[in-house]
């Protein structure tokens, strides 16, 4: 079965516009159909088109993301409020219990981030794995830190992660695996990338379906749910009149 392979968090600078696009080049080199890059809150919509007709170029498609990272619950809930409907993705960087928990159960969040140098900061755990089951939030991981730390933080954070996919999977909490990369020289094949995820006991089958199923469920979601035919869950106008 062809896979269709997305990365979901690919993090340039975006003031550097040839490092962007010599990214972008290399998504589409490597085979990735899609990919999601995170902008300032306040990032001009003209620059964001402006990144998706390069991607048309490359034959990648891209989406628009946003990282956020509140202080407090209510910060977070006004973000939403603020910007679900500007990006196609919402990230949720936890550095909080609170903000876990928030996050964890609001349905506007795709994707639970947390801190990869502090274990203390990792707050994926039952209780949050079991708000996380009701709503739509998944468990984002990225790759990077698994190819640039060394030593004892490497050997933390991988037995953080391997406590985290074994309560993910347990209460059938989506996994996504994303690059996380700064520039070209951390980015690696979807099946390369898929392999790292075997350091933090994710079955081949699951890691694939990291980076190819959970990650475009997510895109398709939230695109019909940014179209102006969307009325809710299940329901989406066909047609508009007096006629009708």
């Amino acid at each position: 079965m062809k896979r269709n392979y997305a990365d979901l968090h690919l993090r340039p600078d975006l003031r550097n516009s040839e490092l962007v696009i010599r990214m972008i080049k290399k998504a589409s080199e490597l085979g990735y159909c899609l990919i999601a890059i995170p902008f300032p809150q306040n990032f001009p919509e003209e620059r964001i088109r402006k990144l998706q007709n390069i991607c048309r170029e490359y034959k990648t498609d891209f989406v628009s993301r946003v990282d956020l990272k509140p202080q407090t619950s209510n910060e977070l809930i006004r973000s939403l409020r603020k910007l679900r409907r500007r990006f196609e993705i919402i990230a949720v960087i936890c550095e909080s219990k609170h903000v876990a928990r928030q996050a964890a159960k609001d349905r506007r969040v795709d994707l639970l981030n947390f801190s990869f140098y502090s274990p203390r900061k990792r707050f994926f755990d039952k209780a949050e794995a079991e708000l996380a089951s009701n709503a739509l939030a998944s468990l984002e991981i990225d790759v990077k830190p698994l190819l640039t730390l060394q030593g004892p933080t490497k050997t933390r954070l991988l037995s953080s992660l391997r406590r985290e996919v074994a309560i993910a999977e347990a209460f059938h909490i989506p996994i996504v695996i994303s690059s996380g990369a700064p520039n070209e020289l951390l980015m690696r094949k979807p099946r390369e990338t898929a392999a790292l995820a075997s350091l933090f006991d994710l079955e081949k089958v699951s890691a694939m379906k990291a980076i190819s199923e959970n990650s475009m469920a997510i895109v398709k979601r939230n695109k019909e749910k940014l179209s102006p035919n969307f009325v809710a869950p299940g329901i989406r106008l066909i047609r508009g009149g007096e006629d009708c």
